[in-house]
C-alpha cells in the first residue's frame, strides 16, 4: 500500500474528534489530568532544573526557507531614561519582532489543516488574517504541566546524533524506552532526541534545517495507543525531512494536530537533558512547559524546564 493512501488510513485510526465532546479545543492534554500531576510531581528526586529553551537571538534557528518566519529582532526603544525627570529612577525598555514559531516553541492545533478540516472537525477557514485562530489557539491552554520522558532515540542506537533523512519508527521509540529503563504512561509529555540540534549549537544554521532526521509517519500510532498528551523534539521540521514519501508533505503535524489534537514542540534543545538523565540513570522527570498565551495564535514561544 502506498504510504499516502495508509495516510489516510492511519488518520481513521488515530482520531480523536469528539472523544472529549463537540466543543472540546485542548485535545490530548484532556489527558493530563490531577492525579497524572501528582505522579510527575512524585518524580521529583534532586530538584535539579535543566532549560530546555533554545537562546532567542537574531541569528537563530531559522533560515528563511519558511516564509515569514523571522528570528527575534531585538530593539531598544529606552535607554535609562529618567522619565520622570533628572534624578528619578531611569528605566530601560526593548521590543522584539519575531515568528511565534521561530525558537523553541509548540506548535498549536490550528498550526495546519488538512481536507479544510482542523481538528474536532473546524473548518479551516475560522483561521482569519485579522483574528487568528479562532478556535484552539494557543491561548486555549492555560497551563502545560505533566510527566516528562526523554526517549533519547540517538543514544538508544549507540551514536550522538541521528544522520539526516533518519525515520525515526515506532521501533527506535521502544528502543529508547528500554535504553530509557521507563514505559511512556497516558498523559506524559514525550521528548525525542535525535541530537540534530546539536547542528545548530556548533553554528550551522543550515545543517541543521537540511536534511533532517524526525519523525515517521508511523509514529502517531505509537503515541495515540500510549495517550500521550504532547510531543517534542529537538529538529527545526519535527517530522523527519525530505518526507518519506516525494511529495506527501507533513503528514506527521496532520495526523497530530488535526486528528489527534495533540500539541508538538519543536526546536527544544535536549543536549543537557540527556546528560543530565544519563547521570540520573532516570529519564522521567517534572516538566514545566506552558506556551505563552498569544490569544489567536498557532504557536507560541515556550521556555520549557525539566526537574529530575
Amino acid at each position: 500500500m502506498a504510504l499516502a493512501e495508509e495516510f489516510h488510513e492511519i488518520a481513521g485510526r488515530v482520531n480523536n474528534w469528539g472523544r472529549w465532546g463537540a466543543d472540546d479545543e485542548t485535545g490530548t492534554l484532556n489527558l493530563v489530568t490531577d492525579e497524572v500531576v501528582r505522579a510527575a510531581a512524585a518524580e521529583v528526586r534532586t530538584g535539579r532544573r535543566v532549560p530546555l529553551a533554545l537562546p532567542l537571538r537574531q541569528d537563530g534557528v531559522q533560515t528563511g526557507v519558511i516564509p515569514g518566519r523571522v528570528n527575534p529582532l531585538h530593539v531598544m526603544v529606552q535607554l535609562n531614561q529618567e522619565l520622570f525627570g533628572p534624578g528619578t529612577v531611569a528605566c530601560s525598555d526593548d521590543v522584539v519582532t519575531m515568528g511565534l514559531q521561530a525558537g523553541t516553541h509548540w506548535d498549536a492545533l490550528p498550526h495546519v489543516s488538512h481536507s479544510g478540516k482542523l481538528y474536532n472537525g473546524r473548518p479551516a477557514h475560522t483561521v482569519t488574517a485579522h483574528g487568528g485562530a479562532e478556535f484552539a489557539g494557543i491561548d486555549k491552554v492555560r497551563h502545560l504541566v505533566s510527566r516528562g520522558v526523554l526517549l533519547d532515540v540517538a543514544r538508544a542506537r549507540g551514536v550522538d546524533r541521528l544522520a539526516g533523512g533518519h525515520a525515526v519508527s515506532p521501533e527506535d521509540l521502544e528502543a529508547a524506552e528500554e535504553f530509557a529503563g521507563t514505559r511512556v504512561r497516558a498523559g506524559d509529555v514525550v521528548l525525542v532526541r535525535t541530537g540534530q540540534v546539536q547542528l545548530y549549537l556548533a553554528g550551522d544554521r543550515h545543517g541543521y534545517g537540511h536534511p533532517s532526521p524526525g519523525l515517521s509517519v508511523r509514529c502517531p500510532e505509537w503515541f495515540h495507543a500510549r495517550d500521550v498528551a504532547a510531543v517534542a523534539n529537538d529538529t527545526l521540521t519535527f517530522e523527519v525531512f525530505p518526507p518519506e514519501v516525494e511529495d506527501l508533505w507533513l503528514p506527521v503535524h496532520a495526523l497530530h494536530l488535526v486528528e489527534m489534537g495533540m500539541l508538538q514542540g519543536q526546536n527544544w534543545n535536549l543536549e543537557e537533558l540527556s546528560t543530565a538523565c544519563g547521570e540520573a540513570g532516570r529519564y522521567a522527570f517534572l516538566l514545566s512547559a506552558t506556551p505563552e498565551p498569544f490569544v489567536g495564535a498557532t504557536g507560541t514561544p515556550v521556555a520549557p524546564v525539566a526537574i529530575l
